[in-house]
């Protein structure tokens, strides 16, 4: 890191430890103290929205960072904070403008990869029911990515799949290997025990974002009858333990007015989740549902609802949707995140299933220069309305393009699916939203 990036890293070391060591009476003070702690000129913008918080012990924020302290495992705590906080965020921030201008390509700040394409469950409308265990990626080729990002600034790594949790023995093998990384996963929950979560404690850098579509029936409608209990039963555990998690919901046309009901918003609060993650049905692969997209009306209320709850309830949320006006527009392609399949496949984005790239066969470097990812970079924003981001769900005519001036193939090996297909399944859907989110943008 840089003097600049190791003096702001160095001063919020300090408040840490200020605050650690008496949460209750020091975090109120931390105001009074700031000046002697962080040096003039430092993380000014960031350190007034702290302040702001920090000013009103009757604020909701106030309240959620305390429970931070209260409700979190002291170690994992800290290496969420040296891990996210300075690794992922201060360091990569410090290389990645250096290094996007050195190498004229995007440099990711999180990747998501798949171990595995098995799951132990088949949702309906999941593409990952169809490839069955046939795809994984070895402990050597997941690691030796996650060295390669290291080059490159990037800490921040998810798993998904399939069930990346059919894997946990090796991902929790990562997380000892690499202790300076942050990892999470995005699991259904269900291979969540009592041994998985003492090894979380002990390795300390790992935090789960379990899926949960709403109550038992609408979880069940797609998951299967008795998941919705697993998955209270991990969460449950998980709280006990005081080891962090987060929620992973995706809103469809079944049950988007519950996923966005202050009930459901109480309910995560109440299950002990520290944020959510909210993502809209995409209905990729030949035997996806595309009733199961929302309507405009229905994403329409998601963006409203979530704005209005960030304001009332102790809960972080984000909608990578309807929230792409703060990072500017998509964050895929690299911009901010890409995805690598169980095959190996470097994809610009997880609902994204072409490719003109493998790990096996191009570095990582080199996939972020290959045509398809210099496309995305050349042509981000995809709309200059940030409420309608996406080039598939938003502009699907953008995604065609880009596909076919790369020359990218389907990296569905069961059913490839041609990008005209998919596109068209959206175009409808995108007509009509349009006409919302400009109004809203406006």
């Amino acid at each position: 890191m840089s003097i600049k990036t190791n003096l702001q890293a160095a001063a919020l070391r300090k408040a840490y430890d200020f605050i650690d060591r008496d949460v209750q009476i020091n975090l109120p003070r931390i105001i009074e103290i700031w000046d002697k702690l962080i040096p003039k000129g430092f993380l000014e913008e960031q350190l007034s929205v702290v302040k702001s918080v920090m000013s009103d012990t009757d604020n909701i924020w106030y309240k959620y960072v305390m429970s931070l302290w209260t409700d979190i495992d002291d170690g994992i705590r800290r290496s969420i904070f040296e891990n996210f906080i300075v690794n992922a965020s201060m360091k990569y921030s410090d290389l990645s403008d250096e290094l996007q201008e050195k190498y004229d390509c995007n440099i990711p700040w999180a990747i998501l990869m798949d171990p595995t394409s098995a799951c132990n469950l088949h949702c309906t409308g999941c593409w990952a029911a169809e490839y069955g265990n046939r795809l994984n990626m070895t402990y050597e080729e997941l690691d030796n990515i996650i060295g390669q990002a290291n080059e490159l600034g990037t800490y921040f790594f998810l798993f998904s799949g399939g069930e990346p949790l059919v894997r946990k023995s090796d991902i929790i093998r990562l997380c000892e290997a690499h202790p300076d990384c942050q990892f999470t996963a995005f699991t259904n929950g269900t291979l969540i025990d009592e041994t998985f979560v003492n090894e979380i404690l002990r390795v300390r850098n790992f935090i789960p974002a379990i899926s949960v579509e709403g109550f038992e029936n609408d979880t069940d409608f797609r998951r299967g009858n008795g998941t919705f209990a697993k998955v209270q039963e991990a969460m449950s555990l998980l709280k006990s333990k005081k080891v962090p998690f987060g929620i992973s919901c995706c809103y469809t046309s079944r049950n988007c007015e519950i996923i966005g009901s202050e009930g459901y918003f109480d309910q995560m609060i109440a299950w002990g989740a520290k944020f959510c993650w909210f993502f809209t049905y995409m209905p990729v692969g030949n035997s996806a549902v595309p009733e199961l997209m929302v309507s405009a009306e229905q994403r329409k209320f998601m963006y409203g609802q979530v704005r209005k709850f960030r304001k009332t309830k102790p809960i972080f949320t984000m909608d990578f949707w309807n929230d792409a006006e703060y990072p500017g527009g998509c964050i895929a392609g690299g911009r901010k995140y890409l995805h690598i399949n169980a095959n190996g496949d470097i994809e610009p984005c997880a609902f994204i299933h072409y490719s003109d790239s493998n790990i096996r066969e191009k570095t990582l470097l080199e996939a972020l220069k290959s045509p398809l990812f210099m496309a995305y970079r050349a042509r981000q924003p995809f709309n200059e309305n940030h409420l309608r981001p996406c080039p598939l769900l938003d502009n699907p005519q953008k995604l065609i393009e880009m596909v076919e001036i790369s020359g990218s193939h389907s990296t569905d090996l069961v059913s490839p699916e041609n990008v005209h297909k998919l596109a068209e399944k959206c175009r409808p859907i995108s007509e009509k939203w349009a006409q919302t989110a400009d109004k809203l943008w406006e």
